[in-house]
């Protein structure tokens, strides 16, 4: 069976594919169209433009996603007169997919080259999962480009650390999955047999019961089962976690982590599915002297998907922030 083309992930509706150029690869972004009600600006005779004065929010998916999460709150936030941009992080959808690149460093040179590529000083990063450590790193490493970040169920990651290591419980929800995902090549054949049932388990296992039985849930699996099976995107995406395992007993690693205490001091909102039995509450509550202005909102009746699960009211509480 032919793989499924980089270009599969382009689905239609109220946006715009683009691909831009940041920190030396090519990166696939789907912004809000304007013509179905962003921000715009009009042009002589010619397509409305985002609205270079509109605030810019950029949207980074997790594990084993694409820039479809996202699909709410790239229109939602939008309709509030924000230019909301998802993007196809390193190795993902129709980005490009190096060999290298996938350590906390180089992911937040990724994030910051892309805002100053969109035209931009300084954005608000709205990350869910992985997509959220790569928010934290790149507010502790380009603090200049960011002014506030929105997560969902991501902790600040040595928050998590210490967590895994003295939290029985979320060491046991958490674990086991990114160990088996470090032997070479049985993850990436995991990741893909079986039309990439594997990502299907994956969600079934986190997401909350109300999301996990409804029509648009099928439908959602369903294109991540397409977009794991990419040529070359399951190896990129467990590089992420390869790396952050491997980095644990390299020089590299303990210098990120120890530039990630710094606190975060820009405005922060973390938010998790009440009903999340991947990365608990009391996980993401702790850690509050990293970030000593955060605020934690626990999103009713959803899992670990809670911004696919309860879309409305985590475009809201994003659109608080940015007020």
């Amino acid at each position: 069976m032919t793989p499924p083309d980089p270009s599969a992930v382009r689905y239609d509706g109220p946006w715009i594919h683009r691909d831009v150029h940041a920190n030396g690869i090519r990166f696939h972004v789907v912004e809000a169209d304007p013509a179905a009600g962003g921000p715009a600006m009009p042009t002589a005779g010619g397509p409305a433009f985002a609205d270079p004065e509109a605030p810019l929010v950029v949207l980074l998916h997790g594990f084993g996603d694409f820039w479809w999460s996202w699909r709410h709150q790239l229109t939602g936030l939008a309709e509030r007169g924000f230019r909301t941009v998802a993007v196809d992080l390193r190795g993902y959808g129709d980005s490009d997919k190096p060999p290298r690149g996938y350590d906390g460093w180089t992911l937040a040179g990724d994030i910051a080259g892309l805002i100053r590529a969109l035209g931009y000083t300084e954005a608000t990063l709205v990350g869910h999962a992985e997509g959220g450590l790569v928010c934290w790193a790149t507010a502790v490493l380009h603090p200049r480009v960011v002014r506030s970040i929105a997560l969902v169920s991501s902790p600040h990651p040595a928050s998590l650390k210490r967590t895994i290591l003295r939290d029985k419980a979320q060491r046991a929800a958490w674990l086991p999955n990114f160990l088996r995902y470090q032997l070479p090549r049985y993850g990436e054949r995991l990741l893909t047999t079986a039309d990439g049932a594997e990502i299907e388990r994956l969600m079934r296992q986190r997401a909350g019961e109300h999301w996990s039985t409804t029509p648009e849930f099928a439908d959602t699996v369903a294109r991540l089962r397409t977009a794991i099976q990419i040529p070359g995107v399951a190896h990129c995406a467990l590089e992420y976690q390869r790396w952050a395992f491997r980095s644990q007993w390299r020089p590299d690693g303990a210098r990120f982590m120890a530039t990630m205490r710094e606190p975060v001091r820009i405005p922060v909102l973390s938010m998790y599915g009440d009903r999340d039995r991947y990365i608990f509450a009391s996980t993401i509550r702790r850690g509050l002297r990293l970030s000593p202005a955060r605020h934690v909102v626990p999103i009713p009746d959803s899992g670990h998907y809670a911004h696919q699960e309860n879309p409305d009211i985590v475009t809201a509480e994003i659109a608080k922030l940015l007020a």
